[in-house]
């Protein structure tokens, strides 16, 4: 099973991208859903997260600005990113905790590569 994430890219102060993360693999379940990232020099931090039933939680910094959904049947996360600042920049990884997939075995924290994104002042 893994992730894989698109829709980084370099955008100006008060733009906008949507980021977009799928898993793979004979996927039956996967529990809570999230986006990180991490800026030069710091560590990773959470951004959003939302479980498989739908609810949410935001870090206060994006809070109003950016929006997680997720489409269970594809197996896929977004995050529509809007008023950008350029304290946004960093590395976005998505991460689901737990990925069951048919036949009953169970993946833990599960990582997509990063995808940057540059926000330009």
């Amino acid at each position: 099973v893994q992730l894989q994430a698109s829709g980084g890219g370099l955008v100006q102060a008060g733009g906008s991208l949507r980021l977009s993360c799928a898993a793979s693999g004979s996927i039956f379940v996967i529990n809570t859903m999230g986006w990180y990232r991490q800026a030069p020099g710091k560590q990773r931090e959470l951004v959003a997260a939302i479980t498989s039933g739908g609810n949410t939680n935001y870090a206060d910094s994006v809070k109003g600005r950016f929006t997680i959904s997720r489409d269970n049947a594809k197996n896929t996360v977004y995050l529509q990113m809007n008023s950008l600042k350029p304290e946004d920049t960093a590395v976005y990884y998505c991460n689901a905790d737990r990925m069951v997939v048919r036949g009953g075995n169970s993946y833990l924290e599960v990582w997509g590569q990063g995808t940057l994104v540059t926000v330009s002042s």
